[in-house]
Parts: C-alpha cells; structure tokens; sequence
C-alpha cells in the first residue's frame, strides 16, 4: 500500500470481494491519514492544539498500534512485548519525533502487514487465545477486525481535519 493521499474512495456495490472492499477501505483511510500530514514540519507534527494534548504525530502512532494490537496480539495470538506502546505516561498518545515520509512509512508497512494477515485467513476464522483475547467467548472473528478498525480510522480523520483546519484552512480528504 502507498498511502497516497489521492486514494480513491472503494465504492460498495462495485465489488463482491468484501476481503478485499474491507483491505481497500483501510487503504483510503490511511492515505487520507497521510495526506493530512503532508505539508506540515516536525514542529507542527508534534504539536497539539487541544486540551487532550494529542499530536499529528502521536495520532498516527496510535492507529499504527490499533492495527498492530488487534491482528497481531488480539487475531494471531503473537507475544507482544509491548502491546500498548503508543500510550504516552499521562494516558495520552506517544508522539513520535519522524519526518511525515517516516510517519508515511509506517503507515505503509502497517498496511502491508494487515494485509498480509488477513489475505491468509478466512474471514470467519476465529481470533487465537493466546494473546489478547483468552476465551472462546471474547474471540471475535477475523471479519469483525477490520469492521472494528474502520471507525476508529474515520473517528481519527475526523480529528486530523479539525487540526488540520486549525493550522492552516486546510480542509478535505484529498490534501
């Protein structure tokens, strides 16, 4: 996945892979991720400009850790050393002092990575008890993921646009 801020939006009726419309959807919402980024220097990427004290930077270590969280330790079962990783001490997000091309980049290798996992499961399979989840019970299926992530990714554009606007007028998915 190139996390092109142009990434076309996947339109519903116009497929009937749902692995793949569910892939393509995490796709538009990373690049409009990386998109929001563009432009801005390291200072205005560490910056926040709300009272949560979130930054761009933090923002996108988050969702990156999202990802990470629910394939790797919640489907797979995969130790984690770290689950949490992007949890700041004061129970905010830890930002990250990168470039927007290595916040792109980490973008762009998690996408690679989910893709990867989850175009080697059926999307019925069962989330491991290993890791994150340890009864059948809380075990959701590989499908149920990525309906989970895609909220989150919107409800996080929706903070970027906010900031976004805040530093310069900014607004929409394709800047």
């Amino acid at each position: 996945m190139n996390s092109s801020p142009h990434t076309a939006f996947p339109e519903p009726a116009s497929t009937d892979d749902v692995r793949g419309l569910l892939l393509d959807y995490l796709d538009f919402f990373r690049g409009v991720v990386a998109g929001k980024l563009e432009g801005l220097s390291s200072e205005r990427l560490a910056e926040s400009l709300v009272p949560s004290g979130w930054t761009p930077s933090g923002l996108v270590n988050h969702v990156v850790n999202v990802e990470r969280r629910w394939l790797e330790w919640g489907f797979l079962g995969d130790p984690l050393t770290d689950p949490w990783r992007d949890r700041a001490p004061d129970d905010g997000w830890l930002s990250l002092d990168l470039p927007v091309a290595d916040l792109r980049g980490l973008l762009d290798d998690r996408a690679a990575r989910t893709r990867e996992i989850v175009e080697a499961h059926a999307l019925t399979e069962k989330s491991a008890r290993t890791g994150r989840f340890r009864d059948p019970d809380s075990a959701p299926p590989l499908h149920w993921i990525p309906l989970h992530l895609l909220p989150e990714y919107a409800r996080h554009v929706g903070h970027l646009d906010i900031a976004r606007e805040l530093i310069d007028g900014r607004t929409g998915e394709e800047i």
